[in-house]
């Protein structure tokens, strides 16, 4: 075998093993995606709702759905809404909470960000939720959302972001991946304008604001362990001003604490040549 078909077969192992951390993270842990408050609420939701601005035509994706709580918002106004995600006990739970909500306009279907199962220019809209973070190859991923949209179409991306400066990138980053390993990168918002741009999206809103986060929930919803848990505390702890302030971490009421920085950035698919 040449050395580049090693490198391209090492590189397909580690995805896939990526892959299948990510489903069993999230397969444990789907009931208590249904009920958490940062991803069942949010002015992130409402944000999303706006920049939307749906008519009863649209046809919209909503890449890796989770439990399906942007789907949910945006199906009452839309044509067709189809709750894409990879892993299938995710999905049963956002199929049983549509039931429940009489929402019978979504279509629930299994796949990979990287490689969507959906035809090209098929959706007026995609959106993408607190998940790219969790992508093996994000630049695949933006490819394939310019992919599926129709030109002209409307991109609305919410993630989580790292600071611009490298020393605040690395600490929020260690952070993450100690509460979950199957975490890939928050990346900055520099980054995100970056990788949209060169996929052809025009950018027209970036919107940034910060989540609170006590870490017991926080950990809890992921099912963090124990020793993780305290590596995360005492890094938080420990941390230097900057990423005090930044970060905005603190104790409330005995419970450690920190504001995660997140950003809505609103793209149009630029029109092919």
């Amino acid at each position: 075998m040449s050395h580049t078909n090693q490198q391209r077969a090492s590189h397909d192992g580690a995805e896939r093993e990526k892959i299948q951390q990510i489903q069993h993270q999230f397969g444990a842990a789907a009931r208590q995606y249904v009920t958490s408050q940062v991803h069942a609420s949010g002015p992130d939701l409402d944000w999303i709702v706006e920049a939307a601005a749906l008519t009863g035509t649209e046809y919209v994706l909503d890449v890796a759905t989770g439990t399906g709580h942007t789907a949910f918002a945006l199906a009452p106004q839309a044509a067709k809404v189809v709750a894409l995600d990879l892993t299938p006990q995710m999905l049963a739970a956002a199929q049983q909470a549509a039931t429940e909500r009489h929402l019978h306009t979504i279509r629930f279907l299994e796949g990979n960000a990287q490689a969507i199962p959906c035809e090209d220019h098929s959706f007026d809209i995609v959106t993408c939720r607190q998940a790219a973070h969790h992508f093996p190859d994000v630049y695949q991923s933006i490819r394939e959302w310019a992919r599926v949209l129709k030109p002209g179409g409307k991109l609305l991306l919410v993630d989580p972001v790292a600071p611009e400066e490298p020393e605040l990138d690395v600490f929020l980053n260690e952070i993450e991946l100690l509460r979950d390993p199957s975490h890939m990168r928050d990346y900055r918002v520099s980054e995100w304008l970056t990788f949209l741009q060169k996929a052809g999206f025009a950018v027209s809103t970036v919107r940034e604001w910060g989540i609170f986060l006590d870490v017991p929930s926080w950990t809890q919803r992921i099912g963090t362990p124990s020793d993780a848990i305290s590596l995360i505390e005492q890094r938080l702890c420990a941390a230097s001003l900057a990423a005090r302030e930044r970060l905005k971490i603190e104790k409330r009421d005995g419970v450690l604490a920190f504001t995660l920085p997140a950003v809505l950035i609103v793209g149009m698919r630029m029109p092919l040549d």
